[in-house]
């Protein structure tokens, strides 16, 4: 797989802690699947998501740990865990556990610690970022908040995801800090919300305030990224992390 087609996330981990984002290229698919699609859940051809998983194990240590994603807050360890196993983050200690993530507009966001001893990744749309999906995983690492770094990948971008009242007032609600988050959209009670900005305050809530990345709008880069917003039946990229 030619490295020119993923995302190298730019943080300062320890050389031990390895980490990438696929983009769409690179891949077998066609359509609206069109190239690397990692999803073998979204009507592809299953030969195809077979060839795209194999090309990306390539250049891993092994087959990523794939998650059933449900939008929910539950971290599984990657090493104790199945591939398809239920869960919406997962981590690991031990080296050459590959962690990952799904996504096509939600934030994937990757963790370590400073002295590279433990990685997660972790997939949070609007629901799991407000139910608390990052700080269960920043929780599960078990390591203190200070000592944790995070960077967040290519997600719907704050010009792109616009939601209803009722999202804006399910975090408004908890934190008022959160309306900073949030503009006006096309009309009334429709909001521009802005995941990066809401994933940077529930992490510094928790103590984590070295947090790079953010940013990359999956849905105004349709060569690059596959957006379920922009177009709905599409692939999924994936975010990847383990220690080497």
């Amino acid at each position: 797989m030619n490295p020119d087609h993923w995302i190298v996330p730019d943080w300062p981990a320890p050389a031990r802690v390895r980490a990438l984002m696929t983009t769409r290229a690179g891949g077998v698919s066609s359509g609206g699947f069109a190239s690397l699609n990692l999803g073998d859940h979204v009507g592809d051809d299953p030969l195809a998501v077979a060839e795209n998983r194999r090309r990306v194990t390539e250049a891993l240590p092994g087959s990523p740990v794939w998650l059933n994603q449900v939008h929910g807050v539950d971290v599984v360890v990657a090493d104790e865990t199945s591939t398809g196993a239920t869960a919406d983050a997962s981590l690991t200690r031990r080296e050459s556990t590959v962690c990952a993530v799904m996504t096509a507009d939600c934030l994937p966001v990757l963790f370590c610690d400073v002295g590279g001893r433990v990685v997660a990744a972790a997939h949070a749309g609007w629901r799991g970022l407000h139910a608390g999906v990052l700080e269960r995983t920043v929780s599960a690492l078990g390591v203190p908040p200070a000592e944790v770094m995070a960077w967040l990948g290519a997600a719907i971008g704050p010009e792109a995801f616009e939601v209803g009242d009722e999202v804006r007032a399910a975090f408004v609600g908890e934190r008022a800090s959160a309306a900073a988050a949030f503009k006006p959209g096309s009309e009334r009670g429709k909001w521009l919300a802005d995941l990066f900005l809401l994933a940077r305050q529930r992490l510094a809530a928790c103590g984590v305030t070295r947090v790079y990345g953010g940013g990359m709008c999956t849905v105004s880069d349709p060569r690059r990224f596959f957006s379920y917003r922009r177009d709905g039946q599409t692939g999924r990229m994936a975010a990847m992390v383990w220690l080497s």
